[in-house]
Order: C-alpha cells, then sequence, then structure tokens
C-alpha cells in the first residue's frame, strides 16, 4: 500500500512537471476575463465564448476557460466578470465628439428624461444657476445645451428677451437639442453684429419681430452654426483641455472606445494638438466638412491612428433638422414654423445641385469617404442626384459612402443608395424624443416610418445607428432601446415594422459600425488578433426584457487591455 501511494506521489510531481514545461511563460496573458456573457457579435446570431485572453493589447485567444486558463502566467490578471457581459467595445455611427466637452460643461437645457427643462423659465433659470464666474470665464459666453421647443410647455422657441432675463452685460446662447438652431441674447447679438440690416445668409434664416426687421433672437442652420462652436468653445488652453477631457471622459462613461467627431472645421487642429501631446486614450476619428477639405492634404488623413486620431473623410450637410423644421421635403409641413407660409417644405442648405456634385466629384477624385447629412426626402433626392454624377465622371467606387440620418428617406430612395453603395446610418432614437412630434408635423402615416431600420436592413444596405450627439445624451443603451422599442415619450409605438432585434442593434454599434470606420479588420467582434476594445456591461442587452435594455449601465471600458474607465 505504501509503494502504491510512493508511486502516485511520484507520478502527481512528474505530472505537474510536465504541465509546467508545456506552458511557454512569454507567451502568458495579460489579463484573462471569464465568468460572464462573452458576446463575440460574429455571424447572424449570438455567439457566446466562456472566457477570453488578451495580450499586448490585442486578444489573444478566446474559447473554453479550461483551454484560456492555460495561458495564466505569474503576472496575468483574471477578471471573473461575475455574472456581467462582456462585448466588443462600442461605436457610435455618427456623434460631434468636440461637442461633449461643452455638453458636459455647460448648462444642461435638456427635457426629461435627460434633464428637467419644462419651460422657458425653467430655460432661464437654469442658465442663470450656470452662470458662475468661474464658469463664463470657460468661453466668455453664459451658455447652455439642449433646449427642445417640442418639449417646453409655451411649444415655442425662447426669444432674445427671454435671455436678456439671464444677462445683460454678458453673451447668452442657448443651442436647440437638433445643434441646428441657436437662440442670443441682445448682448451676444450686438457682439457678432446681426441687426435689423443684417440679410439672411445662404442656407440660414435669421428671424425677425413680428412686423419688423429686428432680430427676435433666434438664429437657423448657416446663420447660427459659424458662431456656436464659437461660443461653447474654450479660449485658454488649460480650459480646453479641461472641456476636452470632460468630453472624453463622458465618452468612455457610455462604453464609447471609438469616437466620430462627425463635422470638423477648425476643431480638427485642436484635437490634433491634442493628439500629439498623448492625451487621447480612446480612438477618436474626424470627418472634414468640405469646405475646410485642405486638412485632407495631412498626414492625419489616413486609415491608421496616429496617438489615437486620425481623419477618416469629409461631410457635407444638405438641409437640417426635421424635429425644427428646417429639412427638407418635397411635400409641405403640416405645421409650419411660426411665419412661415402653408407651402413651406423646409429649404436645401446648398441650392445648386452642380455645387453639390462637385464635391460627390472631388470625394471620387480623391478616393475620400464621404457622409452626407440628408434628413428630408428632397435632401436625399440631391444626394442621390450628386452621386450619380459622380459615378458616371469617375466610376463606380466603394468609398463605404454614409447616409447621415435619412430621418424622412422614402423605400425608392434606399433602392438607388444601395445600388450606389452607400452606408445608411439612421437615429432611431426619434422614435423615443421626437416620434409624437413627428405625427404633428408630417402626420401619422409618414410619422410612422422615420428611421427606417428594418426596411433598409431587407433591402440589404448596410447598416448602423447613431446617438448624434451632443444632440442626445451619447447614451447607446438608450439607443439600442429605441431600436428595439421604437416607442415614444408617451408611450406610443412608432413604426413597429421597423424595429430591430437586440442583436441588430448591438451589431450596429459594433461590428457593421467598425465595418463603416474601414476599421473591421482590427475593431468591432471578439476574433483573435482584434485589439482588445472591450465593454463590460451590467446586464445583457440580448437577454433582458426590452424595456430593461435603456438601464443597463456601462460598468467598464477596456481600450486595447487597458481599464479607461471603471464605474465606482
Amino acid at each position: 500500500m505504501k509503494k502504491i501511494t510512493y508511486l502516485l506521489f511520484l507520478l502527481s510531481i512528474i505530472s505537474c512537471n510536465d504541465i509546467k514545461t508545456k506552458i511557454d511563460y512569454s507567451k502568458a496573458a495579460t489579463t484573462i476575463y471569464y465568468n460572464g456573457d462573452i458576446v463575440t457579435m460574429k455571424g447572424e446570431k449570438a455567439e457566446y465564448v466562456e472566457a477570453i485572453a488578451v495580450k499586448n493589447g490585442v486578444i489573444q485567444k478566446i474559447g473554453t476557460k479550461k483551454e484560456i486558463l492555460k495561458l495564466q502566467g505569474d503576472s496575468t490578471t483574471i477578471i471573473d466578470l461575475n455574472g456581467k457581459s462582456l462585448f466588443p467595445g462600442l461605436i457610435d455611427g455618427h456623434a460631434h465628439f468636440f461637442g461633449f466637452g461643452p455638453q458636459a460643461s455647460g448648462a444642461n437645457l435638456l427635457p426629461l428624461p435627460d434633464a428637467g427643462i419644462k419651460n422657458i423659465n425653467d430655460l432661464v433659470n437654469t442658465l442663470k444657476d450656470w452662470a458662475t464666474p468661474e464658469n463664463i470665464e470657460l468661453t466668455g459666453w453664459i451658455f447652455g445645451l439642449g433646449f427642445d421647443d417640442s418639449q417646453l410647455e409655451e411649444k415655442r422657441f425662447p426669444t432674445k428677451e427671454d435671455l436678456d432675463k439671464v444677462s445683460t452685460e454678458h453673451p447668452v446662447m442657448a443651442i436647440h437639442i437638433s445643434a441646428h438652431f441657436c437662440v442670443m441674447n441682445s448682448k451676444a447679438l450686438e457682439m457678432i453684429g446681426i441687426s435689423a440690416g443684417t440679410p439672411d445668409p445662404e442656407g440660414g434664416i435669421i428671424r425677425r419681430m413680428p412686423n419688423s426687421k429686428e432680430p427676435n433672437g433666434v438664429l437657423e442652420e448657416l446663420a447660427a452654426i459659424p458662431y456656436m462652436a464659437k461660443a461653447v468653445t474654450a479660449t485658454k488652453p488649460e480650459n480646453l483641455a479641461k472641456q476636452m477631457q470632460a468630453g472624453l471622459d463622458m465618452a468612455k462613461s457610455y462604453g464609447y472606445t471609438t469616437i466620430q467627431e462627425g463635422k470638423a472645421m477648425q476643431q480638427h487642429e485642436i484635437m490634433a494638438a491634442f493628439a500629439e501631446k498623448g492625451l487621447f486614450d480612446i480612438d477618436v476619428v474626424s470627418y472634414i466638412d468640405y469646405p475646410s477639405a485642405k486638412y485632407m492634404e495631412t498626414e492625419w488623413n489616413s486609415k491608421e491612428y496616429n496617438n489615437h486620431y486620425r481623419i477618416g473623410g469629409i461631410k457635407m450637410t444638405l438641409d437640417g433638422s426635421p424635429q425644427g423644421r428646417t429639412a427638407w421635403r418635397t411635400e409641405p409641413y403640416l405645421l409650419p414654423p411660426d411665419g412661415a407660409p402653408t407651402d413651406y417644405k423646409g429649404y436645401p442648405a446648398i441650392p445648386n445641385d452642380d455645387d453639390v456634385a462637385d464635391v460627390y466629384k472631388m470625394a471620387y477624385k480623391n478616393n475620400w469617404q464621404i457622409l452626407t447629412h440628408a434628413n428630408g426626402d428632397a435632401a436625399a433626392d440631391q444626394m442621390i442626384k450628386g452621386l450619380q454624377a459622380a459615378e458616371k465622371e469617375f466610376g463606380t467606387k466603394d468609398l463605404r459612402n454614409v447616409l447621415i440620418h435619412g430621418q424622412y428617406i422614402r423605400p425608392d430612395q434606399l433602392d438607388s443608395l444601395k445600388q450606389l453603395n452607400v452606408i445608411a446610418s439612421l437615429f432611431p432614437l426619434h422614435t423615443f424624443y421626437w416620434g409624437d412630434w413627428h405625427e404633428q408635423l408630417i402626420g401619422e402615416e409618414l410619422g410612422q416610418k422615420i428611421s427606417p431600420t428594418r426596411t433598409a436592413l431587407d433591402k440589404g444596405l448596410k447598416l448602423t445607428i447613431h446617438t448624434d450627439a451632443p444632440v442626445a445624451l451619447p447614451n447607446l443603451m438608450r439607443m439600442v432601446w429605441t431600436a428595439v422599442s421604437r416607442t415614444s415619450r408617451s408611450g406610443k409605438e412608432i413604426g413597429p415594422n421597423e424595429r430591430l432585434t437586440p442583436y441588430e442593434a448591438m451589431k450596429c454599434i459594433t461590428d457593421w459600425s467598425a465595418y463603416q470606420h474601414w476599421e473591421d479588420d482590427k475593431k468591432g467582434t471578439l476574433e483573435e488578433g482584434k485589439l482588445a476594445d472591450f465593454v463590460i456591461l451590467s446586464d445583457n442587452p440580448l437577454k433582458v426584457e426590452t424595456d430593461a435594455i435603456k438601464d443597463i449601465q456601462v460598468l467598464s471600458t477596456i481600450k486595447e487591455g487597458n481599464v479607461v474607465f471603471e464605474r465606482k
């Protein structure tokens, strides 16, 4: 018996030594994750793995817990997910990263559920409360973002007279939730030189007092956009750094590992300077507003990141905001803006079709990806004609061009975009925030067809979805919920036939969005050799009840193996 026991002991020593010789410790994982729902996002249905190993910022191996734990070395960090869910890092189909800092640092003028602005008095008081000397010193302006006239009790825009109650000494700006309008007080209008004698710019409108040419403070589209960035962007380097960091922290708290700046002008120079200093710890990809195409000739225009920053292509805006009624339609709005004629259809940002076609030709000539903002169907018609003109001259090219928003896109236009190899990045958050409002603007039948995600998929288009933050908070789980539920603020179903499954909605912000950004070889799915960009969620959006998706929290954001955000 003693002999047998000794032999067993000897065999156990040999066995342990044999296991040790099989482990190459130079190949030991940096980090191993296990004991949760690890979803690869590969393929047409959910695929789960037991464990995942990371080494040197990339995915080393995925598989069973048993085989992955064989990669454990002396310095390997073992992360027990405790039943939480791990997905690829999240990639918004379209957002404006440079606006995250002002959203995080300015007065929050959003309505419920994101803030509590119910009426113009709330808006005025919120701006007053925010206007401390320290906050005003940030940019020299008193500013806030996110007011929504469709949700204010007065059902109107505030005016300069309202904002004069905030201050007559300092310039005041309130930015509409669409980011296509702003309201200024009298001091601000005086500072920028807008008066009764100032004509409307092309692609914009200066709203006037009744029976007068006197500005009422409300500026639309290209009358507003050139001034908004100046009012909300910090001027001193130390304040700009603080503001940029606040935006970066906000993005990471919602699970972003790659974030888009969807319309960069001079903002590119600021972000490039930040990258040169090594201050980005997630990837930022910019799309340059086409009049600033000179930046496309710099080294930043690349499919490879330099210190987590690059330029991905150019951007063109063809119309405005549907909820703000500046989206360009082929049919009149049922409820035109104050002072507009009954046949009002919105208006183009670029009235001349040939000018639009020239921008597409520039993109095709240089092989630049181009993102096109088009909300109304008239704007979509202009987009299609422009792309067709470019293809006629330069031939068919797969540049992964993208339609941005497409709220009022028609089914026949989706067919045309499919033929043109255009990716549809749609905006289903509208179904919650403005679904009820759209039905008042364009009628119930058409209102049920906004953000036609299911139709786009069924027609074979590649699809992503987006927050357009800071238009809305960059809450990607709320966005997934809206794409799946299509429920409005009032609880009404908005186009239930256009719903996505939870898996499809998650594909839109992982795998398919990585493809849109020409990064599907490195991101979007959990596969060996891809970047270790992960998000850990409090629950699995593929398994919980639909209404619970919006309450899922990001617990941790991991970029190339490094934890860049952890919820405390």
